[in-house]
């Protein structure tokens, strides 16, 4: 079974209007690794992750979980 981490990345990053670049900056990490995030092709360090979490002001489990998120809609 493949292990896959789950986001809400660009939830998160729609709502605060902001462009994967801004938050790669903010966090330290090339724009890309954030859309290999989203996409669900690249799961994050424990620190990458934490990092993403204290830039939404969220807890960490509110960004990822080993289960998929339920459908706001």
């Amino acid at each position: 079974m493949a292990e896959v981490v789950h986001n809400r990345i660009a939830m998160l990053r729609a709502e605060r209007k902001m462009s994967r670049r801004e938050l790669a900056d903010a966090v330290g990490v090339h724009y890309q690794t954030i859309g290999y995030l989203e996409r669900g092709e690249f799961s994050p360090s424990l620190y990458l992750a934490l990092r993403i979490a204290e830039h939404f002001e969220v807890p960490v489990e509110v960004v990822f979980s080993t289960r998929e998120f339920p459908r706001i809609a």
